[in-house]
């Protein structure tokens, strides 16, 4: 049994039927979110989606992590997409039809120090993955990260970075704004004929931290015509959680939950 299904009674909804496909484990998360505005968020969103909206604000999160362990199931992990780097630009949309509710992630991009998981991720998981040139590295409690985008598939970003935990491990509470940011269990993707897919996951409830964050790049959000506030973000750090992950499937045409 993969490590992340000993406990599932924090999950919103039951574990897919089927068995999932592939393993993840992931380091030294950095949430960094701000609240952007939701029409030009929204413009960049599948008609069959809607944000899903903290207390009437639209939030963009950018996320620097590694991974390690990748690997399919019951294969043997294979070298040079095993482990590497990892950036996430992701925003927080629900399904429009009626009677299906969950809520869930849409990566704007997803940047990765791996030639071989971009492909594959964006060949099976219809993810708009990107190759980039990328250090994830640590300094004592900190982490050092530098991220530079090198695909011509997509804007340039870059984003460098020094970040880490600033207080003590503690679960987000059921109805927080940190529980509403990160337990989430399902992503969503286009199928390459248009079709809207659901990807469900798993892991236990994330242990978070409250983290600081230094920048000396951030283009993530611009590449996506997005403007970040002057602000700072609202911060959580995670040293490490385990990922069961299923195959992305169809959502059904009537709008009924699968």
């Amino acid at each position: 049994m993969h490590p992340s299904l000993a406990h599932v009674d924090h999950r919103p909804w039951p574990l897919p039927r089927g068995p999932w496909v592939m393993q993840q484990t992931w380091h030294d998360l950095l949430f960094a979110h701000w609240p952007v505005d939701a029409r030009a968020l929204g413009a960049l969103l599948p008609a069959e989606l809607e944000l899903d909206l903290w207390q009437g604000r639209a939030w963009l999160g950018i996320v620097p992590f590694r991974m390690s362990g990748v690997r399919l199931r019951g294969l043997p992990p294979v070298p040079g997409a095993n482990a590497f780097p990892e950036l996430n630009v992701r925003t927080y949309v629900r399904p429009r039809a009626r009677g299906d509710a969950r809520p869930g992630v849409w990566f704007l991009s997803l940047d990765a120090d791996s030639a071989l998981a971009v492909a594959a991720a964006r060949a099976w998981f219809r993810l708009p993955y990107f190759r980039a040139r990328m250090r994830c590295s640590p300094a004592g409690e900190a982490i050092e990260y530098d991220s530079e985008r090198v695909d011509a598939r997509g804007a340039p970003s870059r984003l460098v970075a020094r970040y880490g935990p600033s207080g003590p491990i503690a679960l987000a509470v059921s109805g927080s704004f940190e529980h509403w940011l990160t337990e989430r269990y399902c992503l969503y993707a286009r199928s390459r004929s248009g079709r809207l897919l659901r990807g469900e996951i798993h892991h236990q409830p994330w242990p978070l931290q409250p983290a600081q964050a230094a920048w000396s790049a951030n283009t993530a959000a611009g590449a996506h015509g997005l403007e970040l506030p002057d602000q700072a973000p609202h911060l959580a750090f995670a040293r490490r959680i385990e990922v069961a992950i299923w195959a992305p499937a169809g959502l059904p045409q009537s709008g009924r939950a699968c």
